[in-house]
């Protein structure tokens, strides 16, 4: 079931609103993703707004550097990504969600790794 929510950094600089819904929670084993042990879910643009602390985003890009992985320059938090599979949507990292257990969802894993173009 789809709902809104609001999600942050730990400091709090970077702020956004997400329309999502728990059940498509993932994982993935990707090189980046392993370090990061996010657990995310993919949604659509228009379902993203950024509230505040854009001048707060640093981006990391690696490879083909067509993924987008921001996170707060002050705090160091992923909050979200733009995916190179499908640069049209977002992934949210649920544990910036307010009131959301991101660890207790037990999200089945994405082969990320089996797609990388790494060589």
């Amino acid at each position: 079931m789809e709902k809104q929510y609001h999600g942050s950094c730990h400091c709090g600089a970077v702020q956004f609103e997400a329309k999502l819904d728990l059940a498509d929670a993932m994982t993935c084993n990707c090189s980046l993703c392993s370090k990061k042990n996010a657990v995310m879910v993919r949604i659509p643009g228009e379902d993203f707004k950024l509230l505040a602390g854009e001048d707060q985003l640093g981006l990391y890009q690696w490879n083909t550097k067509v993924a987008k992985h921001h996170f707060c320059k002050n705090c160091g938090i992923y909050t979200f990504h733009r995916p190179r599979s499908a640069p049209d949507k977002f992934g949210i990292n649920l544990a910036c969600l307010d009131g959301v257990d991101a660890r207790s969802l037990n999200p089945p894993l994405l082969d990320g790794a089996s797609l990388s173009l790494e060589a």
